[in-house]
């Protein structure tokens, strides 16, 4: 992976239209974006922020901005986040990850949402805005992002987002709710591959697979072709044993052709022990487009929580995003945009060893390290 550039992210800004009217513009749409990306990099988590970071800063600022009429008010970053185009902004975001991200073959990429707890307001009725994301753990990016239309779901944001992605040999996981037919279609027409979690939203596939996979293990999978591996972790007064069987052997499945190169099933249990606690048993079960290798199949399905740990761990504790308050749908995504290039940004300087939000501190304090995020 080459390193992310903002400066390249900075000059395809200028291809997004101001949306707003002639005599709006007392600031250029150019100033307030660049303002808006550093001062999220910075700390800077809404609106009054946001000017606020622009006027501790505007001395360094104008060393590259032109800032004709000084900083812009809160009340401007507002209407501008409310009328920018988000379309645009998610495909220059994308253009400028892909022009730095190789995606090799076989590279894990997690899809998965993620609910903007603070943009709901439920006395009007409104529920907290959706955002299905795409992760590379093996290189710590976001490809991308769709936000979840009102009164939809992931099931209609996940085909949005795989379109304008290219996915051409990576491995795809996704929840059980990305477990549709045209889904699994289309992430096999991108020349990928994908580990999907089943539960009871696909009629009776769930089930069959569970007695199926649970029969077989019962009896030892006698004369069923399969593979098989197990691991063991003992940490923090924690035993867990993790075991997966894998087969190709589905010939018994009903409208098994529905799913576009499906080739394989999986089921893992996990066993988990706290030292002097209960036990717990845990199965789960997937659906796959790979070959029967069980170690490769515990790979992806472990993968898959890194989405949850390494993003949207990361937007909650160090962008504290969950307390975000704007609730209007364009600008919140906007703005969640912005963290996404924030976190891509941090996670790839590796000088500074702490964490996303020490380092956004860090970054504020010091120009010369926010350059090295920037790496102007």
């Amino acid at each position: 992976m080459s390193k992310l550039k903002a400066e390249i992210l900075f000059e395809s800004l200028r291809k997004i239209d101001d949306p707003r009217r002639e005599h709006q513009k007392f600031h250029s749409l150019f100033d307030i974006l660049v303002i808006s990306i550093c001062a999220t990099i910075c700390g800077a988590e809404h609106w009054t922020e946001l000017e606020e970071f622009g006027e501790a800063k505007q001395e360094w600022l104008a060393s590259f901005l032109e800032l004709e009429n000084g900083i812009p008010s809160h009340d401007t970053f507002r209407r501008v986040f409310t009328l920018l185009d988000n379309i645009k902004l998610k495909e220059l975001f994308i253009e400028w990850v892909s022009s730095a991200v190789s995606l090799s073959k076989g590279v894990l990429v997690n899809i998965d949402g993620k609910n903007l707890c603070g943009s709901k307001e439920p006395i009007k009725g409104k529920r907290a805005l959706n955002v299905v994301s795409a992760w590379v753990s093996q290189q710590s990016v976001v490809l991308g992002q769709v936000r979840c239309e009102e009164k939809s779901n992931e099931i209609t944001a996940i085909p949005e987002l795989l379109k304008i992605l290219d996915l051409e040999g990576c491995c795809v996981t996704i929840d059980a709710i990305g477990c549709q037919k045209e889904t699994v279609k289309q992430v096999a027409e991108k020349g990928a591959d994908y580990v999907i979690s089943l539960k009871g939203n696909q009629g009776n596939l769930h089930q069959d697979i569970t007695d199926y996979l649970d029969w077989a293990e019962r009896i030892g999978f006698k004369e069923i072709s399969y593979d098989y591996c197990e691991t063991l972790e003992k940490d923090h007064g924690r035993i867990e044993e993790r075991r997966c069987w894998v087969t190709e052997e589905i010939g018994w499945l009903e409208h098994k052709e529905d799913w576009k190169n499906l080739k394989s099933v999986i089921m893992v249990e996990a066993i988990r022990e706290v030292m002097g606690g209960k036990k717990t048993v845990e199965r789960r079960y997937f659906i796959s487009s790979l070959e029967a290798n069980a170690q490769e199949a515990l790979k992806c399905v472990r993968g898959h929580w890194a989405i949850e740990n390494q993003l949207h761990w990361c937007l909650d504790i160090g962008f504290r995003e969950d307390d975000c308050r704007v609730r209007e749908a364009k600008s919140a995504e906007n703005l969640a945009t912005l963290r996404h290039i924030g976190l891509n940004l941090l996670k790839q300087e590796e000088s500074c060893k702490l964490g996303i939000k020490s380092k956004r501190k860090k970054a504020g304090w010091n120009e010369s390290y926010l350059l090295k995020v920037l790496k102007k």
